[in-house]
């Protein structure tokens, strides 16, 4: 089935903490009719509307087109973890492409943080960017190679990181699970549906035109097909990561949908110190990873579970109360009014995928949980390459990303043999 329509109403943002806690403007109109435009950017989310920004801020006449509504899909669900680096360390991007290669992928993801502060302080000021990122280690030896992994950080690449040992790192996030970790103050977090809504308004006052409910039906060099018309265009953009339809066999190939999932609990009022000691982010470094952070109101946004299928679980919020409690046994039975599910875009690496698929065809997907800050740079760099810069975007695509096993139709059995795996290694400590 679609992933489009797998789990949402269409045309709707679903119900989250994020909705209820954004102005969501009316709706925009469908396109009806053909067009000409320079730019057409299939995906509504950060990446699509990154590029339609900075390529409209070159001069270009750009047109956003999206299925359902601006921040529908990943980009207005997420964490809202503004990270840094990639999904593989610089010793392994090293390793497989060179020092030189990798100190410039590295000063990418650098301007990725700058760039996500930058676009939120111009457009999205009420998304609240908040500094401050700490990985988590379970284990002892996770500990201590993340200690030596930040003073290499520190010697190789000049980026500084504060080390916590267990008992530092248990007095600022009161669980007793965690032996140590990195502290990052260069990273960040964000409110995720704002700040989408802010790079939209912002496209739009850069003249951009975008397209809600008009689903892309067919891609080809120069044209888009549409239900209600045809979008002619000297370059196209697809965006859609997790939620893309099956336009481009070559990103179908590439990026597949997984579902993760958030609960937001009741507000925690002077309770939320007993979780949090600072208005930081955490993750940790489980395969199936935990993620949370307090919002604004100091509710505890916690977010841990996957699954590989298209459609969400029965039971959502069983196994996500299950792993936040097994974080923080003193919330136990504490109220939780929000919980929602979403899709995002893995590959096989869990390195962003960024590909010409045809003549004047570019694509990016596949973030992999790491997209808040590299999909505005990975927006930034098409738009260069569209406006005849391409160094920076031919360098993204040097990033390995082989196709799944078994193409578009085996690659979910495959892969949930694989997660299963790891997730079981997750319980039990291997």
């Amino acid at each position: 089935m679609n992933p489009l329509y797998r789990n949402d109403a269409p045309g709707e943002l679903p119900s989250s903490y994020y909705a209820a806690t954004a102005e969501i403007p009316s709706v925009r109109p469908s396109l009806d009719a053909d067009i000409r435009v320079d730019l057409i950017v299939i995906g509504a989310g950060y990446t699509g509307l990154s590029t339609a920004l900075h390529a409209a801020e070159k001069g270009l006449d750009v047109a956003v087109i999206d299925a359902h509504r601006v921040g529908f899909g990943a980009s207005g669900r997420n964490g809202g973890q503004v990270g840094t680096g990639w999904n593989k360390d610089q010793q392994w991007l090293e390793a497989k492409l060179g020092r030189e290669s990798a100190q410039h992928l590295w000063d990418l993801t650098i301007e990725a943080k700058a760039l996500t502060r930058e676009l939120a302080g111009r457009f999205a000021p009420d998304a609240g960017y908040k500094p401050g990122v700490l990985q988590g280690e379970w284990t002892l030896k996770g500990a201590e190679a993340a200690r030596d992994y930040g003073r290499w950080l520190a010697d190789r690449y000049g980026y500084e990181t504060e080390y916590l040992g267990r008992d530092a790192v248990r007095m600022l996030c009161k669980s007793e699970v965690y032996q140590g970790g990195l502290l990052d103050w260069d990273a960040g977090h964000i409110h995720p549906l704002r700040y989408v809504l802010g790079l939209a308004r912002g496209a739009e006052s850069a003249g951009v035109r975008i397209f809600e409910r008009t689903e892309a039906l067919a891609v080809e060099s120069g044209k888009v097909r549409t239900a209600k018309g045809e979008i002619r265009a000297d370059h196209v953009v697809i965006a859609g990561n997790g939620y893309l339809s099956n336009i481009s066999p070559m990103v179908s190939a590439r990026v597949m949908p997984i579902n993760s999932f958030i609960a937001a609990t009741e507000r925690l009022g002077d309770r939320a110190d007993e979780v949090l000691a600072k208005d930081i982010a955490v993750a940790d470094d489980k395969f199936v990873v935990n993620y949370f952070r307090l919002s604004e109101d100091k509710r505890l946004l916690f977010g841990g579970r996957e699954n590989y299928g298209l459609g969400f679980p029965e039971d959502i919020l069983g196994a996500l109360r299950a792993r936040m409690e097994r974080l923080f046994p003193q919330l136990q039975g504490v109220g939780i009014e929000y919980h929602w599910g979403g899709t995002l875009g893995i590959t096989m690496s869990r390195l962003p995928m960024l590909r010409r698929v045809a003549p004047g065809v570019l694509a990016a997907g596949g973030f992999s949980g790491h997209g808040v800050a590299l999909t505005g740079l990975a927006g930034k760099v098409m738009a260069e390459a569209i406006a005849g810069q391409a160094g920076r975007f031919d360098l993204m695509t040097a990033l390995p990303v082989s196709p799944f096993p078994g193409g578009r139709h085996a690659r979910a059995p495959l892969l949930t043999l694989a997660m299963t795996w790891f997730a079981l290694r997750d319980r039990l400590g291997i």
